[in-house]
């Protein structure tokens, strides 16, 4: 396997990772139990989860009239696919 395709299987394992923690914060949301800090599900997004956490606000419908995540998170899955199109083109050449 080359690094292309490492980066690519990583990619998708984190934001795996960031849907399953969106999932977990709305389950524990209304039983009063100890939640993920926003700015956690916020580094999630930006630390190449930006697909899972905008299928995570979606899905589970968490966080999504928060104005902060509906800036964030788009703005995220846009640098998300700018840095893994500098990776497979830097490392593709």
């Amino acid at each position: 396997m080359n690094a292309v395709t490492y980066i690519a299987i990583a990619a998708v394992v984190w934001n795996i990772v960031t849907f399953s923690i969106y999932g977990i914060d709305k389950n524990k949301a209304p039983k009063n139990k100890w939640r993920i800090k926003e700015s956690t599900l916020i580094i999630c997004a930006f630390l190449i989860g930006g697909i899972g956490a905008l299928l995570g606000m979606c899905v589970f419908r968490h966080k999504t009239n928060h104005l902060k995540f509906a800036l964030l998170v788009p703005l995220a899955v846009l640098m998300n696919a700018g840095v893994i199109t500098f990776l497979v083109y830097c490392l593709a050449t």
